[in-house]
């Protein structure tokens, strides 16, 4: 690889940075960038949006609320009268049936994708979203099969997240040409640094869901206790915290060493408002742990798990990032990062 001259390593230092992509231009057809974007976002809100409903379902005790699976009731597709109270059977029917949205959103991205003729990456990402709806519908046929136990319903929220965080790449890959030169915009360093909160945040969803487990809202009343994770609540409660703290000060670290190296506004924007975020997931943690979990808190913990998982991907994703060759003025590059070999 050429080295990069003294002139363009002071125009990285010197130049204002800008957004490093363009719009794509092997498009085909009406499928063009904006229709592509709207598409990936939908995709990332109902993945997301699921996951909220998710939790009102479990916070008003309705897990059960369809005893069976795939019929709500023994014989019948839809709630039945006097089979269980109304409420409940209308908000876990009502949930399975967003399953279907959530679904037509995947399918679409991935037509939208395919017929622009976007990058294999690209087409992969939208067509797991797919697979991961049909995935999720399953475990969460068996979560209701086995009466809710914990650790069936950690591992129906885990692949949540991961669908979360994997159309969040989708969205930003999207906006990037199929055709551009890699350039690595966050230093090898950061890129670990960025990898290893992305890890830590991984285990602050891991240990949250076995908090969820040991502690109030099983989900269903007639859940029982033999399905309830059995360890100190307390304890298991702090092991979170500490991950969530670890977590934090990751971030933190990373939105610094982006301010030093002069990253693009961009960058800094999505580091900062992940930050808040952080921050104000702590607050309603914290307020749990002492008020004994109210019951309003849980969707909007729950929710801003999928806000934050969305942003660490966002952020994830500018460390590394496909420029278009034709551009005639280069972006400006943080200092210290070099452009990566034009791909073959």
């Amino acid at each position: 690889m050429p080295e990069q001259t003294s002139g363009a390593k002071l125009a990285a230092v010197t130049t204002t940075p800008t957004h490093p992509t363009s719009a794509p231009t092997d498009l085909r057809g009406f499928d063009n960038l904006k229709r592509q974007k709207i598409a990936a976002l939908l995709v990332l809100i109902c993945q997301a949006g699921i996951v909220f409903t998710g939790s009102i379902v479990r916070v008003t005790g309705s897990g059960l609320g369809c005893t069976t699976w795939p019929n709500c009731q023994p014989g019948s597709l839809t709630p039945v009268q006097g089979a269980a109270p109304a409420i409940h059977q209308a908000i876990e029917w009502g949930n399975r049936l967003l399953t279907f949205v959530v679904g037509a959103a995947a399918l679409y991205c991935f037509i939208v994708v395919w017929r622009a003729g976007r990058r294999r990456a690209i087409k992969v990402f939208a067509f797991l979203q797919g697979i991961g709806v049909i995935v999720q519908a399953i475990i969460g046929g068996i979560s209701v099969l086995l009466s809710l136990k914990w650790w069936i319903v950690a591992l129906h929220f885990m692949p949540s997240m991961i669908l979360v965080w994997m159309a969040a790449l989708l969205y930003e890959w999207i906006k990037q040409p199929d055709t551009g030169r890699p350039v690595q915009f966050f230093p090898r360093p950061l890129q670990y640094l960025a990898l290893a909160a992305a890890v830590a945040l991984l285990i602050v969803l891991t240990t949250g869901t076995m908090v969820t487990g040991a502690g109030e809202h099983a989900g269903d009343y007639e859940a029982g206790a033999l399905g309830r994770l059995h360890v100190d609540l307390a304890e298991i409660a702090h092991i979170h915290a500490h991950f969530m703290y670890l977590y934090l000060g990751l971030t933190v670290g990373l939105v610094v060493a982006l301010l030093a190296i002069r990253a693009n506004k961009q960058t800094l924007r999505l580091g900062l408002i992940l930050i808040v975020f952080i921050l104000a997931q702590a607050a309603i943690g914290i307020i749990q742990y002492n008020w004994g979990v109210p019951r309003w808190t849980v969707p909007f913990h729950v929710g801003l798990c999928g806000v934050i998982v969305a942003y660490m991907g966002f952020l994830y994703a500018q460390g590394r990032q496909l420029v278009d060759p034709t551009m005639e003025d280069t972006p400006a590059l943080p200092l210290g990062v070099e452009t990566a070999a034009a791909p073959r």
